[in-house]
């Protein structure tokens, strides 16, 4: 397999990215409160919940409907987690599953190591443009400046983070120094744990977890990570139905982003949310295979005594 020839990083262009990672260290000088803790927590799930629902079931794979205006609200709650545009996100994620475990894929661990898959693509050169060619079916001016803006909403939520710690912790509105271990904790630190938390599915779930289905290439299905990502886990789930919002197809397969998505169906607010049948649920396993394999080997083995008996008899 002939791996692309992809370039590093350029350091000197990262430093917002590395920035990002360094300033919750800065808590260690202010402290942080109860409330910080409380909102690092509240903020990692809300925006996850929008990663998942947004950029990824939404956007890259149009499992549900909705309107115009939830759309952008949907691509905005996404773009508060800084990664990127809307557009940029879901065209690179199509060319994933595209080429998922090939040269071509943008972030395979298999084929590019785990470093790589976990954050070197993001950082490299070769996808940094949008390609605008794959994503069509958005066409919305609104989108397209979300997308050429996509710092935007992550900085209206930092302002807004900043200023209620100045409420919760201080005196009022203009305690200045009173937001600052929120804005620290509550929204760079939490952003930091997204990050990681998004990014292991890019790396983890093509290394580790178990295989359910044949899928043609290496994902897997892990229930730590569902939990950590809403969901996102069941990528194996996922990698052998794209187009449904369910990703964790039994009961027992936790998905929160999709329960949330019912939710919001039951509201009126999103519609047409793509299911998975039970007829699809049990075809394609790869244990099928192995029975069909135990049964043949089974078939065999009666032959063969069934032909020894034989022999025995006309002895």
């Amino acid at each position: 397999m002939q791996k692309q020839d992809r370039k590093s990083p350029n350091w000197l262009k990262q430093v917002d990215f590395l920035g990002i990672h360094l300033l919750p260290l800065l808590a260690f000088f202010t402290g942080a409160t109860t409330f910080d803790w409380i909102l690092c927590a509240v903020l990692y799930f809300t925006r996850m919940f929008f990663v998942t629902a947004g950029y990824h079931r939404y956007f890259s794979h149009r499992s549900f409907k909705t309107s115009r205006f939830f759309q952008f609200i949907l691509a905005g709650g996404a773009q508060s987690s800084i990664q990127k545009g809307v557009l940029w996100w879901a065209a690179n994620h199509r060319i994933h599953h595209k080429h998922s475990d090939t040269p071509e894929d943008p972030h395979s661990a298999n084929v590019y190591g785990f470093w790589y898959a976990h954050i070197g693509w993001i950082m490299g050169p070769e996808f940094k443009p949008t390609r605008f060619e794959l994503i069509k079916d958005f066409k919305q001016p609104e989108l397209y400046w979300l997308n050429k803006y996509h710092f935007v909403p992550a900085l209206v939520l930092a302002v807004a983070v900043y200023f209620t710690g100045n409420m919760v912790n201080g005196t009022g509105i203009f305690d200045w120094q009173a937001g600052l271990s929120t804005l620290l904790i509550g929204f760079f630190l939490s952003t930091v744990i997204l990050y990681h938390g998004t990014f292991t599915i890019n790396s983890l779930m093509h290394k580790i977890g178990k295989k359910r289905y044949r899928t043609g290439d290496e994902s897997r299905n892990s229930v730590i990570l569902a939990l950590v990502t809403m969901g996102e886990g069941w990528h194996n789930n996922h990698h052998y139905y794209q187009s449904t919002a369910k990703q964790g197809f039994y009961w027992w397969e936790i998905d929160a982003t999709y329960y949330i998505i019912r939710m919001l169906g039951a509201l009126g607010i999103v519609w047409d949310i793509r299911d998975v049948s039970p007829k699809i649920k049990e075809s394609n396993r790869l244990n099928q295979e192995a029975g069909v394999k135990a049964k043949l080997r089974e078939m065999k083995v009666q032959e063969i005594e069934q032909s020894e008996k034989l022999s025995e008899v006309e002895d």
